[in-house]
């Protein structure tokens, strides 16, 4: 398995669903609006559109681990993974279905029901979605994919809202009180059906329905000429399996790492509009395009960090390096510019694209270097947002999305390796912690208070959350070396 090819026409399957995660996450944010200016709500209650989404992921995580345990085997091993995805898209089918009634009724507790049925499903297709990726062929390489995965789930983010917000509005810019509550349940239900059409392609589509998941426990342990590297040198001892999930180190560090990754790329966007408010008395319809950036800044990232997922030449892959983070940047540019933002503050960033292509090219392709270079670039990028001030700051902030944008599939590939059969519960407590992005944001946006650190300083939450993922970069990569996986062994085909 260390020397196989990615199976693209599978992988390209299985990147659907990344677009959808994308697409409604990011339209969330245009249905805030609407419902608290038609609904009457409060602004804490609006922001149960967010919080409804993302506790869906928790609470559907442990779902599958309770359902896994009643029947004494992991639940994907027995229905199949790509059954496994086509059911939770059915499931979000459902949810979208409830915006029908929600719509007729102008019942706001039925629009959260709905949300959390559609993220319910969501977490049933990660959990399986995410292992997938890793095993379409080379391992190694598997923090590419996801990559590639993920880039293609930030354009599901960057042209969401604009088809959300033409569906209903009928104008990208319209504002939520030209809206009807009515328009709303037509696009989501096109979407139910999309949800629908795509699982009934994956119940029939090549993608693997059963992972040998001890086969790839072995793989793991392999090195790029086939030969066994052992725990042992002297002894030449592969390393036993162990009787829990929780017995391996890089998992139970890396479900911290993603509360804390997810943590930090949720809080430092959500900060942004309030710091611009108050350090630059910019205007609330001025800040979009500035917190669009940030998150088309994760898409730059991963566009960049999945060129290594190709089975390109050495040259070619150097050149897409290149020119794959400004495609990206072009991307963000054209959706705002169709959208009537001024573009021109943001031609400069283009400058501070380059450091994060050195920081790629740094990397080498590797998981655990690549996760410490970017930690340690968005703990310096966080630093000159906190102790400068202006646009400095604002785009030193912004720059935390680029070094964010690769850390998911660091984090996953690390913290899987060499699981065996514990990987899909491993895959499944990881997604559970995705709840760090609620909890993270709650912490700086108390300590943003005045009578607190206020809202710059509060950005120290993130360097604190930066310095764990350093930590786990480097404890990860030696937990892993003893149990017999080295990333820093070179693949064949790999390009690195």
């Amino acid at each position: 398995m260390a020397n196989q090819t990615t199976k693209w026409s599978q992988f390209g399957t299985l990147i659907i669903v990344f677009f959808f995660w994308g697409f409604v996450a990011a339209s969330n944010d245009i249905l805030i609006p609407v419902f608290k200016e038609k609904l009457h709500l409060t602004q804490v209650q609006s922001q149960m559109v967010s919080f409804a989404f993302y506790v869906a992921y928790t609470i559907g995580s442990l779902i599958f681990l309770l359902i896994s345990s009643a029947i004494r085997k992991d639940l994907l091993q027995k229905i199949g993974y790509k059954n496994g995805i086509s059911l939770g898209l059915i499931i979000s089918a459902l949810g979208t279905l409830m915006f029908y009634p929600a719509a007729q009724q102008e019942s706001f507790a039925l629009f959260i029901v709905g949300l959390f049925i559609v993220g319910l499903g969501f977490s049933l297709q990660q959990t399986a979605a995410n292992p997938l990726a890793i095993i379409m062929g080379d391992p190694k390489l598997g923090s590419q994919r996801l990559s590639l995965a993920g880039g293609v789930n930030n354009f599901g983010t960057t042209i969401g809202p604009l088809v959300v917000s033409f569906a209903i509005f009928g104008s990208v810019t319209a504002s939520s009180a030209s809206a009807d509550i009515q328009s709303i349940k037509v696009p989501y239900l096109v979407l139910g059906l999309a949800f629908v059409i795509v699982a009934i392609i994956f119940r029939f589509s090549s993608v693997p329905n059963k992972i040998d998941l001890e086969a790839i426990s072995t793989s793991d342990n392999l090195e790029a000429d086939g030969s066994k590297q052992s725990l042992d040198l002297e002894t030449s001892v592969t390393p036993p399996a162990r009787h829990s999930v929780f017995a391996y180190p890089q998992l139970v560090l890396g479900m911290i790492a993603i509360f804390v990754y997810v943590g930090v790329e949720v809080s430092t966007a959500a900060n942004l509009p309030e710091f611009m408010k108050e350090h630059l008395q910019t205007p609330t319809d001025k800040i979009a395009p500035f917190v669009s950036l940030y998150w088309a800044s994760l898409m730059i990232g991963r566009w960049t960090g999945s060129v290594g997922a190709f089975d390109l030449s050495k040259g070619a892959k150097s050149i897409l390096r290149f020119l794959m983070p400004y495609i990206a940047f072009a991307v963000f540019l054209l959706v705002n510019k169709i959208a009537n933002h001024d573009i021109t503050p943001f031609y400069i960033y283009a400058l501070l694209i380059v450091g994060l292509i050195v920081c790629d090219i740094l990397s080498k392709g590797n998981p655990a270097r690549q996760l410490l270079i970017f930690s340690c670039m968005g703990m310096l990028a966080l630093l000159i947002g906190i102790f400068a001030d202006k646009m400095t700051s604002v785009y030193a902030f912004i720059c935390v999305g680029l070094f964010c944008s690769t850390l998911w599939p660091c984090i996953f590939t690390l913290s899987i390796a060499g699981l065996g059969k514990f990987t899909n519960k491993g895959s499944s407590l990881l997604i559970f912690m995705i709840m760090g992005g609620g909890f993270v944001s709650l912490l700086q946006g108390w300590l943003a208070a005045p009578e607190h650190l206020g809202i710059q300083y509060s950005y120290f939450v993130g360097v604190a959350c930066f310095a764990y993922l350093a930590f786990y970069a480097i404890r990860a990569k030696a937990a892993l070396k003893q149990q017999g996986i080295d990333y820093d062994v070179k693949t064949s085909g790999g390009g690195h």
